[in-house]
């Protein structure tokens, strides 16, 4: 089962994004624990955490970063 489309992706503190989805939901992930090795260790920089953005389905880094769909909205908490 497809998980519903990410509309918007705005970075937020603490290594952390929230995400708009098609349903209306807004959810926000934690992204710290993906935060380790050389790929994603890119993203301890604040100013490149600040490059993400939407591309199909998923949200991903200036350099090709991304983190799978479901992931986004199985793992990511309702905003209040």
């Amino acid at each position: 089962m497809l998980q519903p489309q990410v509309t918007d992706v705005v970075p937020l503190s603490d290594y952390r994004i929230l995400l708009s989805f098609e349903t209306g939901e807004k959810k926000i992930l934690d992204v710290t624990p993906y935060i380790r090795g050389d790929w994603f260790g890119k993203l301890k920089d604040t100013a490149y955490f600040r490059s993400v953005h939407v591309v199909g389905r998923t949200v991903e880094w200036a350099g090709g970063q991304d983190i799978a769909p479901h992931d986004l909205y199985g793992e990511s908490m309702p905003v209040q």
